[in-house]
């Protein structure tokens, strides 16, 4: 009666003012929970599930059409080692063998690019025709040796030449011309413009099930268990028509399979769990349950949206006699009803999905708005799941985290770094542990882009060729040289869209730049040292330091015989405040260097000028600024300061008690700090400090 009423059609809904107040126990083993989100909905779905267990024999469902929340449900229970079956089942595109056939027609279409590549490889059915843990180091070693970094050549064959050219151990390159062999005919089939389906799919299954043998002669992992014998199925009904296909385009392959395989479901052949299920509204016609769940009440999920059809209008429908896309509607509202008349039901909805907040849907509002007629509400408080919700993963107490402390052995610590490590152990201690002394390097990205880093590294070549190769008179032609050497310190780089539309036009401005610069510079200046290499020791408590460094460059004045230290800087330049306090003491390093004999040709020359070389290819595309103020120190001082601090700095360390701290002044941020994680800094430093 109650919900006859608050569902009759929408030009009755007057008669409502005539309709008798529900009973006071019509709404009684009713309740209604909105959640936050999709997320909490699923666990409120699942807290109910799981408390209907702990009564003997009581059943439950949830009833919704929305297949993600099915799965997140299936997927929270599993949190008490639940498994329950989703009636609609598992799409054959999203069990493992189709996965692994999708991922396999992926690695083909883009010619085996190194995302593309690991994808498969890494799938659990990939095997190869050895054991899972030899295919998986064999895999990992790959990963490690060519495809992180820059992209190696491409397809098979370029991989397999970057391999070659690696340090790489000879069971490596073994294993991967055995997968290159493997694929080879499919990559034959690859490279055509249009091929026979028949021919092509019968080959792609067989590379298929090559790559998941576990084992010399083992069986296709690929076809095991009912999932394998699903896409069995559709592979078998797939070559069985694949005559009438005629010719595809290769390339189409990955989305056409995509196609064939949407809308096949996998369903389970019976009931994992005896008491708990997961319907669909069709199914919930059929069966009854203790509690029934009605999940996902939003509208365009239940009821769904009328879908608009793009070849006959309604009018044209009508004249067919087909039904209109609003019959559907009237389906879903049935199956609601049905579904309601449960001896005890809970309606749930998420308020927001993905970040959009939701509608609720009409036959929620409806209901609502007929009881509000009576002063009546749906209750929101009793099942308790809500608060179950919000303690679920609360932990009993926090205890607060200190920032790291590791205190290695001295005789462990570094004894050498190079000028530009002493900024990072200045202001991130932390870094120097995890990388000189754990030996812990980040990884690269799987198929990196050049990044800001490899743009300054192809610069430096640039202007260094050109400084070497003409050191007194600048040519004439000397833009056009500097450019020729671009394009080789550049090199394949210059493939990626990135690089030739933003920073080559950038090199091109600095260029011209860095060609009027030499030319006033000279008239004072020779460079007398490029990409100089030095080193000195430094005596300390526990022996002797070595410090290391590369100058990017150092300039002799003709008159006064005195030397310039010069760093440039393809970035943003240090402070001047930086550099006076020594918390950047490069180039104050470099001078030392330099006192103390560590560039063997200029040992004991003064050094009178520290300046950075601003190649940014804006405006202005570069800038000569010199390190310190004008207040600042003479060169001289200030790489006797940085000596001296230097010194200490050792000295301290070499003390067992001295711990390598992470980020010891907050004010003085690490912008390129790769081991933050691993300090766990945002567990232990404020707030304000995390969203820096």
């Amino acid at each position: 009666m109650l919900l006859s009423e608050a569902l009759r059609p929408a030009e009755t809904t007057d008669r409502w003012r005539e309709a008798p107040a529900p009973a006071p126990d019509a709404l009684s083993g009713i309740w209604r929970i909105d959640c936050h989100d999709a997320g909490s909905e699923a666990e409120v779905i699942a807290l109910l599930m799981r408390e209907a267990l702990e009564t003997p024999e009581r059943t439950a469902v949830l009833i919704t059409p929305d297949r993600d929340l099915s799965r997140r449900v299936s997927s929270e229970l599993k949190r008490w080692d639940v498994e329950v079956d989703d009636s609609a089942g598992v799409g054959l595109d999203q069990s493992p063998p189709g996965v692994f056939l999708r991922l396999i027609a992926r690695l083909l279409a883009d010619r085996a690019a190194p995302v593309s590549l690991l994808a498969a490889l890494k799938h659990p059915l990939a095997a190869g025709g050895a054991s899972a843990d030899v295919f998986r180091r064999h895999v990992r070693a790959l990963e490690l040796a060519v495809l992180r970094g820059p992209s190696p050549g491409e397809g098979f064959d370029g991989i397999a030449r970057a391999l070659n050219a690696a340090q790489t151990d000879q069971e490596l390159k073994d294993w991967f011309a055995g997968l290159t062999e493997t694929a080879r005919p499919m990559m034959a089939w690859m490279r055509e413009r249009s091929v026979d389906f028949a021919g092509f799919v019968r080959d792609f299954i067989g590379f298929a099930e090559n790559l998941s043998m576990a084992g010399e002669g083992a069986e296709p992992a690929l076809w095991a268990g009912a999932f394998g014998e699903a896409a069995a199925a559709f592979v078998s009904e797939l070559l069985r028509a694949a005559d009438v296909m005629g010719e595809i385009t290769p390339n189409a392959w990955p989305d056409l399979l995509d196609v064939l395989m949407g809308g096949r479901m996998v369903r389970p052949r019976q009931g994992q769990h005896p008491r708990l299920q997961i319907w669909g509204p069709i199914e919930g016609r059929l069966g009854r349950a203790d509690l029934v769940i009605l999940g996902g009440l939003n509208e365009g999920s239940w009821p769904p949206e009328a879908a608009s059809d793009p070849w006959m209008s309604r009018p044209m429908r009508e004249k067919f006699g087909l039904p209109l896309p609003e019959q559907r509607l009237g389906l879903s509202a049935h199956d609601f009803q049905q579904a309601f008349a449960a001896r005890e039901v809970v309606l749930t909805r998420a308020e927001k999905i993905d970040g959009t907040p939701t509608v609720p849907s009409r036959w929620l509002l409806r209901l609502d708005a007929f009881l509000q007629k009576s002063g009546l509400t749906l209750d929101k408080g009793e099942t308790g799941a809500p608060r179950w919700q919000a303690a679920l993963d609360q932990p009993d107490g926090y205890h607060p985290v200190l920032p790291p402390r590791p205190t290695p052995p001295v005789a462990a610590r570094p004894r050498r770094l190079s000028v530009t490590r002493i900024e990072k152990w200045i202001k991130d201690p932390y870094s120097i542990f995890a990388g000189e002394i754990l030996k812990l390097r980040p990884l690269d990205d799987i198929a990196m882009d050049p990044s800001a880093a490899d743009r300054g590294t192809f610069i430096h070549a640039a202007l260094e060729r050109f400084i070497r190769e003409h050191p007194v008179e600048i040519p004439v032609n000397a833009f056009d040289l500097l450019l020729d050497y671009g394009r080789e310190a550049f090199g394949d780089a210059l493939l990626y869209p990135a690089v030739w539309a933003f920073w080559w036009p950038r090199f091109e401005r600095i260029a011209d730049w860095f060609i009027g610069f030499e030319e006033a510079r000279r008239e004072s200046y020779r460079s007398r040292a490029i990409e100089k290499k030095g080193t000195i020791e430094i005596p300390a408590p526990q022996g002797a330091f070595t410090l290391s460094g590369t100058a990017d460059r150092i300039d002799r004045h003709m008159m006064e015989g005195t030397l310039s230290v010069l760093d440039y800087k393809t970035g943003s330049l240090p402070s001047v405040k930086e550099v006076e306090s020594g918390v950047t003491p490069q180039l104050a390093l470099e001078a030392a260097m330099i006192k103390h004999g560590g560039f063997a040709e200029l040992a004991g020359d003064e050094v009178t000028e520290l300046a950075y070389i601003r190649l940014g290819g804006g405006s202005p595309a570069g800038e000569f600024r010199p390190a310190g103020g004008k207040q600042s120190p003479p060169a001289a001082d200030m790489a006797a300061e940085a000596y001296d601090g230097l010194q200490r700095l050792i000295a301290q360390f070499d003390r067992q008690a001295t711990p390598y701290l992470s980020r010891p002044r907050p004010d003085l941020p690490d912008r390129f700090n790769d081991y933050e994680h691993l300090a766990r800094v945002k567990e232990w430093s404020s707030g304000e400090e995390s969203e820096e």
